[in-house]
């Protein structure tokens, strides 16, 4: 039970008196005044409803009084308006009166939307008799759905209307209750489809359940309250049924009874507003009145309204009435009706001004638990309430209250800068408070890296490991933090164990295996991490920590290796069970990796260039170069000859074709003999081959290569001839077959020979005589031959000339009697050439390319006219060949372009004589008159 006596009194509301609107001319308005005879009252849908009680008028009306303080009305009942409900979600008013004299209560329905002669359609009209007796109405409630209405009377009945209360047709009306006491109060209890009832007379309180059949009931209390002293909470106080008695003020669930508060004095009108409970009592000053009869009050008495907010228990407004009528609730405010007529507002002030008004007497007194609590319920932002906990902090660390200071600090994050807090908790003594306070500022996920760390050298001073295990095993929803600072901390804190676990939970990857490497040094757990990334993690972390695990674990790196080169797939299923194809890295950028460890690197480029033949050049020219490094440091004569076959069969692989260069390099740095002479042999390098063996002066080699290679280079020969000419030992067996393929090939003129042999002392004429009488007898047989040449040429001149003087001179008799073309016999018309071939006109027409040349000896002319065109241009040529070349100052650039136009290729049309200039040019003129005048036709 909450003591009335010890709750803090303010002034959260402002009291003015309802004064008439302001006339035209701006004097001040006085009072506004209620028509007199007002006994009942009701707010709701923009109005305040008033019933009025006229003795000896003949009629009663009802008021509505808008904001706009425009009174209006319209008759309702003849004699009395007794009870009045106004529903504030629907504009249904439900009202109960008497038309007549006696017993005889009605209950009508209003629709305030719809009108009937200018006033409300009343839509439904009934008697309220419970029984066959009629008896005194003494409390009205509607549900806000509609569908219920309860009606209690003074005899303890109550009459439940269940249906359409707007219609007869659709409601069915029955005796919810029977009882012996006066029913003082009802209220209907919403709670999702569950619909109750409290009852309240002046005896007991009793519960119906309404949406079940036959409406069981409970009775909650065995004590009641008098008229208008019961009242239902909002949400705020769980819609629970709140009954006002002398002593105490009591709230009750459908089920039990709740709280009660010691409100003592006689109560003559409970109301709920806002999360407000206020109650209108008489002042103690006063005599007593009858419970049932509470709002019978004399005109004298002086009444109290007091406005109490049981959330935080305190009085949040009291103040002194003459003679209450009743209190409404409109517009946002509240509305005093005083049996004078008067209207009194009390409005409530705003929440900064209440905070103001209170704050600073709450403060001085400490009493920040009830400022925090009447902030919360009046919605305080959250920027006001983290102050008020700033300054409770404040408060409570000055007292040295540390523990307690800490709670409310935290309830600050996220509105007080954290440095406000931690420069207070920084001493050693206080960093327990500390450790609270950055944990709650980690859970809410504001810290930042700073924070991290704080909190991580908190533990690690206080030794917490438990703590700190916590910490980092908590989920990422739960707390969130710079993981990389948390990292760096506990690295540095020597905690190797948790750092290395957050690094592998949140996929750290370089900052686990920096830690394992470095610190921990466990090199094998560190490869087996590698092996269950992602391939490009693995990739790049191989490349990165590659040499220190080949250090210390080369056989286990050595195979990772292979396997991430060849086919990668993640150990532990890291790339996703979509994961069909493995993936390969470019196993030339590892080679690095292997340095010093020769043994590890041979194995694994054999095992690329066996399993991945396309492996990448730098592979074939390492794994060449380690082979020839073996090969040159090793001792055995056997394991030499093996890895001389090794290197050997890698050269002849085929991969060095694009990288011949440095092949061939590589075979000279280690003297590979073998080598060299196959990669020469595979550049077409075969003057290098025969100089090489020239170097080492292995004359059958130098032989043998001339006759491999003298068809494809030529001048192999002439440089043997001349390498053998220089030698002063007897070569004479080497010459002589140098000679003899010189002689059969005409590779140089004998003159040549002669002059080359001629630097050799040892080289006698018998060694070149064989020679030089077979060349002298070979051209003494070329002489012949062109001299036999000659004799025909001269022959053929001779009988071109008479045939060409004879048509000059003589007839031509045409007897050919067939066509050349068609072999028919010849017709006319017929074509006739001076060569005697003769042609059918039409035959002629169809084959000829030209009228003036005979089809048939027009191929072998053209042939030779290209002959004579082609000496013609070759002659002008040498002529302005000659003149360039004596006029230019640069002689060698004029041959130079005269080579490169090809002016200076070797092309005889017709062989020269030895001797008789003349003659020669005499017969080429001939040849060229006969082949021009054999073009002509008839």
């Amino acid at each position: 039970m909450a003591a009335y006596l010890q709750w803090r009194r303010f002034v959260f509301f402002d009291r003015e008196t309802v004064k008439e609107p302001s006339g035209p001319d701006g004097a001040g308005a006085k009072p506004f005044a209620l028509p007199p005879g007002i006994a009942v009252c009701d707010s709701g849908r923009g109005s305040l409803v008033f019933g009025d009680i006229l003795p000896g008028a003949g009629r009663c009306q009802i008021w509505f009084l808008p904001r706009s303080l425009q009174l209006s009305s319209f008759q309702a009942y003849k004699l009395r308006v007794t009870h009045l409900y106004q529903l504030k979600q629907h504009s249904i008013l439900v009202s109960v009166g008497e038309d007549e004299e006696g017993i005889n209560p009605l209950v009508k329905v209003w629709n305030l939307e719809k009108r009937d002669g200018g006033n409300p359609l009343c839509t439904r009209i009934f008697p309220a008799i419970p029984g066959n007796k009629p008896t005194v109405v003494s409390c009205l409630t509607v549900h806000e759905n509609l569908n219920f209405m309860a009606i209690g009377f003074a005899d303890g009945s109550v009459l439940l209307t269940k249906g359409d209360i707007t219609r007869d047709r659709h409601s069915k009306t029955q005796i919810l209750h029977e009882g012996s006491y006066p029913v003082t109060g009802l209220a209907f209890r919403q709670s999702g489809k569950t619909t109750h009832l409290f009852v309240v007379t002046t005896e007991n309180i009793q519960s119906y359940m309404l949406s079940v059949k036959d409406y069981p009931h409970l009775e909650l209390d065995t004590h009641g309250c008098g008229l208008r002293c019961s009242s239902l909470s909002d949400p705020s106080q769980d819609l629970q049924f709140i009954v006002a008695g002398n002593e105490c003020v009591y709230l009750y669930q459908p089920d039990e009874r709740g709280p009660c508060f010691a409100f003592e004095g006689q109560k003559l009108i409970v109301h709920w507003y806002r999360g407000y409970l206020i109650i209108v009592s008489k002042d103690r000053k006063a005599s007593p009145k009858s419970e049932f009869a509470g709002n019978e009050a004399q005109n004298s008495d002086k009444q109290v309204l007091n406005i109490y907010d049981l959330c935080n228990k305190f009085i949040a407004y009291s103040s002194i009435f003459d003679d209450i009528v009743d209190v409404l609730a409109e517009w946002g405010s509240l509305y005093v009706l005083t049996r004078d007529g008067k209207i009194h507002v009390l409005q409530e002030k705003d929440t900064q001004t209440k905070l103001e008004a209170c704050k600073s007497m709450l403060f001085r007194k400490n009493l920040f638990e009830m400022a925090i609590n009447l902030a919360k319920s009046h919605h305080l932002d959250s920027d006001g309430l983290s102050e008020i906990f700033r300054q409770y902090g404040d408060h409570l660390y000055n007292k040295g209250n540390h523990d307690g200071a800490i709670q409310q600090y935290i309830r600050t994050i996220g509105k007080l800068e954290p440095s406000y807090v931690i420069r207070k908790f920084l001493d050693a003594q206080r960093i327990h408070n500390l450790t609270a306070y950055l944990q709650m500022l980690h859970l809410q996920s504001l810290a930042n890296a700073d924070h991290t760390t704080l909190l991580l050298n908190c533990y690690t001073k206080l030794k917490d490991s438990s703590k700190l295990e916590e910490f980092i095993k908590t989920s990422e929803s739960e707390v969130h933090f710079d993981v990389e600072t948390a990292i760096k901390v506990l690295r540095q804190a020597g905690y190797y164990s948790h750092a290395v676990y957050l690094a592998e939970k949140h996929e750290h990857h370089e900052w686990y295996l920096k830690i394992q490497l470095e610190d921990i040094k466990n090199y094998q757990e560190a490869l087996h991490y590698i092996g269950k990334l992602p391939f490009e993690q693995a990739e790049s972390n191989m490349k990165r920590y590659g040499k220190i695990l080949m250090h210390h674990v080369p056989n286990e790196t050595t195979e990772l290796l292979k396997i991430l080169c060849t086919d990668y797939r993640p150990s532990g299923g890291n790339e996703g069970p979509g994961m069909l194809e493995g993936k390969k890295a470019n196993s030339e950028e590892f080679i690095p990796v292997f340095a010093n460890n020769s043994r590890e690197l041979k194995a694994f480029l054999e095992h690329m260039t066996e399993v991945q033949a396309d492996s990448p050049q730098g592979v074939y020219d390492t794994l060449l170069e380690l082979r020839l490094q073996n090969w040159a440091h090793e001792q055995d004569e056997q394991i030499k000859e093996k890895l001389h076959n090794e290197a050997l069969t890698l050269l002849k692989s085929g991969r060095f074709k694009t990288v011949f260069d440095k092949a061939l390099v590589l075979c000279e740095m280690h003297n590979f003999k073998d080598g060299v002479l196959y990669l020469y042999e595979q550049g077409k390098l075969f003057q290098q081959i025969m100089h090489y063996h020239m170097q080492n002066e292995q004359y059958k080699k130098v032989i043998e290569v001339c006759e491999l290679y003298g068809d494809q280079e030529a001048c192999l020969w002439e440089q043997a001839l001349g390498y053998f000419a220089r030698k002063e030992e007897n070569c004479k067996e080497y010459i002589a077959a140098v000679l003899k393929h010189i002689e059969n090939k005409n590779l140089m003129p004998p003159l040549l020979v002669v002059q080359t042999l001629a630097h050799n002392s040892t080289a006698t004429l018998s060694v070149i005589k064989d020679y030089l009488v077979n060349k002298l007898q070979k051209q003494s047989r070329q002489i012949e031959q062109d001299e036999q040449r000659i004799q025909k040429y001269q022959e053929e001149t001779t009988r071109i000339r008479l045939e060409i003087e004879e048509l000059k001179t003589s007839p031509k008799i045409f007897q050919k009697t067939k066509c050349s073309i068609c072999t028919s016999a010849l017709e006319l018309p017929s074509v006739h050439f001076l060569c005697g071939h003769s042609f059918h006109q039409h035959c002629f027409e169809s084959y000829s390319e030209s009228d003036s040349e005979c089809p048939t000896c027009m191929p072998e002319n053209r042939k030779v006219m290209d002959m004579i065109r082609a000496q013609e241009q070759k002659r002008d040529l040498h002529d302005q060949f000659q003149h360039q070349l004596k006029c230019s100052n640069d002689g060698f650039s004029v041959v130079a372009d005269y080579f490169g136009r090809g002016v200076c290729n070797k092309l005889t049309l017709i062989t020269d004589l030895p001797s008789g200039k003349t003659a020669t040019t005499i017969e080429a003129g001939l040849q060229r008159e006969l082949l021009i005048h054999t073009k002509r036709s008839t």
